[in-house]
């Protein structure tokens, strides 16, 4: 970042990322995704896998992006180190007790789930960040959406007493 534009990073970092539950990773491909995480000790916890959110293989080193909460703009972009937190260890158990906390509408036991079949991922930021306040990157970052079969393009949903026609009023 330049000398101009003097920000404190660290606090920056810290205070984006337990202000905001989302945040995006981006995926070796190129794909960022966007996740819940607890924050913790300089470190951003997510669990992804069957029943939560989806999230790819990382590398040991990945890229996140900060989102303002006040705006919901992009923050604040910098690299993190990526560790997979094994199941049964102190770490694991501290992780997974934040997560349940912050976990909406948890309908099961989600420890024991997380344990038999998701993962949870460390996210460590580290260094001066890529991008952030006076030195953002003049690219729209804007990416073609996903393909997915939840589309509804080619049909109509069907409406109780069919669709309201143009200048009539209903219940009348």
């Amino acid at each position: 970042m330049s000398e101009e534009h003097s920000v404190n990073a660290s606090a920056l970092l810290a205070e984006a990322m337990s202000k905001s539950g989302l945040f995006w990773v981006e995926a070796p491909d190129g794909r960022t995704w966007g996740v819940w995480h607890v924050w913790s000790d300089g470190t951003a916890y997510v669990v992804s896998g069957p029943g939560e959110q989806p999230l790819p293989w990382l590398p040991t080193e990945a890229r996140i992006i900060l989102r303002s909460k006040d705006t919901g703009g992009r923050l604040l972009t910098t690299r993190a180190t990526t560790s997979i937190v094994e199941p049964g260890t102190p770490e694991w158990t501290a992780a997974a007790e934040l997560l349940k906390g912050s976990r909406l509408n948890a309908a099961d036991d989600s420890v024991t789930r997380w344990a038999q079949q998701c993962t949870i991922t460390a996210l460590r930021p580290f260094g001066e960040p890529v991008e952030g306040p006076g030195s953002y990157d003049a690219s729209a970052h804007r990416a073609e959406p996903v393909d997915t079969p939840a589309t509804t393009a080619s049909w109509r949903p069907w409406h109780w007493r069919g669709r309201h026609r143009r200048g009539t009023r209903r219940g009348r």
